[in-house]
């Protein structure tokens, strides 16, 4: 049976004080006032009291993904509007500092926190994960193994964390560079197949590197809970249109390594060192640098590499009635920068960080 290659996108933002613009940790009061007020979008504690997460319902139409974006986005900003707070979308905050944020009381965090100390610490940071459904986990991890290669360009494109406790840290995704901070953190490696990434993953676990597949952070992995290939690689977007863009695009190159799969197809056996590597240069350079395209082994540069990863994946994207949505989103970016680039701008044209944030919320809703 071919898989419905649905999508659902996942969301984490942060709760800004409009007076100050720095993070405030009201995530309780968000999460009860959207239960009291009777929407229908359940917004969720993240792992820090300063965030909030939202998860989108299966969607099968990117019309579809982008009203379920409006509306968690709307619910989130109404329980913040009844807390005289506010909400931004991106990947770190520009200058609150995280000795002033508190974990959330859940087990969970508790957990990780006594587990991973200061790096557990230091991470106020928001990313997107887009799910792509692919029931068959022996055709999901040739998915895996096959949409790996794109991951430094996809990260460059929604890079959007360039600032960090008042200082432009240099890179385009410094939530890049903390995330992979944590044991598990980083592209995944090659698998033969499902019982040989089940294998991988109970390794870690006997080895107590982990207790827990879903604590298991690749940047792109199986879902544990949901039928699924689930990318993580993303800073959150701070727009709807490139959060949408974003969940075509992946679906595309999910639908293209699946086909490639199912005829066999050869494809760049990229060592993780490599990989890991070239997450880095993505992080720190985004889009105006070079990236390293894995079909040839040449430094490319990185908005040539997008133009030409789009084209790829073209007829995945028609397939879907995707390519003009998508496609226009993508060249967007290629000419007017990515998130990072565009808060810097931002900064450069304020001189201040307060500004970077007024934008972020205004940019939240449509």
């Amino acid at each position: 049976m071919s898989p419905a290659f649905t999508i659902g996108v996942e969301e984490e933002y942060q709760i800004i004080d409009p007076q100050t613009r720095s993070l405030r940790g009201l995530s309780k009061a968000l999460i009860e006032t959207n239960q009291d007020l009777g929407a229908s979008q359940e917004v969720m504690h993240e792992l820090f009291r300063c965030e909030v997460e939202i998860a989108t319902d299966v969607c099968q139409t990117l019309d579809e993904v982008r009203q379920a974006l409006v509306t968690a986005r709307q619910a989130v900003a109404s329980a913040a509007a009844k807390n005289e707070v506010a909400i931004a979308a991106a990947g770190t905050h520009p200058f609150s500092r995280w000795k002033d944020q508190k974990i959330t009381p859940k087990e969970r965090y508790h957990a990780l926190q006594d587990n991973l100390q200061q790096v557990i610490s230091e991470l106020i940071i928001l990313g997107c994960h887009v799910h792509v459904g692919i029931e068959d986990r022996e055709m999901a991890v040739q998915v895996v193994n096959r949409s790996r290669i794109w991951l430094p360009t996809l990260l460059a494109l929604t890079a959007n964390s360039p600032f960090l406790e008042g200082q432009d840290t240099g890179y385009d995704s410094y939530r890049m560079a903390l995330w992979c901070g944590l044991p598990t953190a980083g592209p995944p490696p090659l698998f033969e197949d499902y019982v040989d990434y089940q294998q991988f993953i109970q390794q870690l676990i006997d080895t107590e590197i982990t207790n827990d597949p879903t604590k298991v952070y690749w940047d792109i992995r199986l879902s544990e809970r949901f039928p699924t290939v689930e990318f993580r690689m993303s800073d959150v977007c701070s727009r709807i249109d490139e959060a949408v863009m974003l969940a075509g695009l992946l679906r595309a190159i999910a639908y293209t390594c699946y086909q490639d799969a199912l005829n066999d197809r050869p494809f760049p056996q990229v060592k993780g060192e490599m990989l890991k590597a070239a997450m880095w240069q993505a992080a720190r350079y985004g889009l105006d640098g070079n990236l390293i395209d894995f079909r040839t082994m040449q430094s490319t540069p990185g908005k040539s590499l997008m133009a030409s990863l789009l084209e790829s994946v073209k007829p995945a994207l028609q397939h879907f009635g995707d390519w003009a949505l998508v496609s226009e989103q993508i060249n967007n970016i290629l000419t007017y920068g990515n998130g990072a680039q565009r808060q810097r701008q931002i900064y450069e044209a304020a001189g201040g960080y307060e500004a970077v944030v007024d934008r972020l919320t205004e940019d939240f809703l449509p």
